[in-house]
Order: structure tokens, then C-alpha cells, then sequence
């Protein structure tokens, strides 16, 4: 059986201000498992892009939350749920694909493929009109002089 630590939550104005308050957030989390500088850096950027989406696609009129929470798995694994009640995406596997996106022609659409090559497991879940959810987990890999 995998122990779950307690979840730790936190909401946030959908707004871009509060992007690089989430990026913190998950790095000061993060630290408790003793992650490499590149592990940092990968969980700084999918919080980054999964939260970026959820404002930019969820609220395209403004205003919203997004609701992100994280907890531990086990001794070496982080999960992240990114979470909005924004208008959901309408195809997930057609938003998956890179290159893809809804939010015009300054966005790259690369955001879920960035997210799949940065963590070990993503999992979407969106309905139109009732929002969608991004889990994300990474394994933090213990150095072998320990």
C-alpha cells in the first residue's frame, strides 16, 4: 500500500501575477524530498504551463481560481493537482497533441507536451462548462551517496 501524505492546497486569482507565486509554492513543497536542480527546475516548469493553461484557456474572460494542491507518495514521489472550474476543454486528447492550441497565435501549444516530458505520469481530466484538472507526478530519485 502507497502512503499518502495529507494534501496541502492552495488557490489562487486566476491571474499571470500569480504564476511565479505557484512556481514557489511547488519548489518550496518540492524541497521536502531533496530534488536535484534539474528536478526543481522540471516541477518549477509544469507548474508553470499547467497553470498558465488554466488561466489563459479556463478564464479567457478573466477572473476565476485555480486550485493547486500537492502532496507526497510514498518517500520519493510528488503529486501535483492542478485544478480550475474554468470551460474545460472541449477534445483532451486532440489538446494534447503538440503544436495544438486555443489561445492564438502567441501561444505555442507545446504546454501538455512539456508536462508529459517532465514528469512520469500526467493525467487530464476536463468537462465543458465545469473545468478540468491536471494531476502530475514526478519521482525524485535519492542520490547514491546517501
Amino acid at each position: 500500500m502507497r502512503v499518502l501524505s495529507p494534501k496541502t492546497k492552495l488557490e489562487l486569482p486566476a491571474a499571470s501575477i500569480n504564476e511565479g507565486f505557484a512556481r514557489v509554492f511547488a519548489a518550496a513543497y518540492a524541497a521536502r524530498l531533496d530534488p536535484t536542480m534539474e528536478e526543481l527546475a522540471d516541477i518549477k516548469t509544469v507548474i508553470s504551463e499547467a497553470v498558465t493553461n488554466a488561466i489563459v484557456h479556463a478564464y479567457p474572460q478573466g477572473g476565476g481560481t485555480v486550485y493547486i494542491s500537492a502532496r507526497v507518495i510514498g518517500s520519493d514521489t510528488l503529486e501535483f493537482v492542478i485544478r480550475d472550474k474554468g470551460k474545460g476543454i472541449g477534445n483532451v486528447e486532440q489538446a494534447m497533441e503538440p503544436m495544438f492550441t486555443t489561445g492564438g497565435e502567441e501561444r505555442s501549444g507545446m504546454g501538455f507536451t512539456i508536462m508529459q516530458s517532465f514528469t512520469d505520469r500526467l493525467t487530464v481530466w476536463s468537462r465543458e462548462g465545469k473545468g478540468t484538472k491536471v494531476t502530475m507526478t514526478k519521482r525524485i530519485r535519492k542520490p547514491a551517496h546517501r
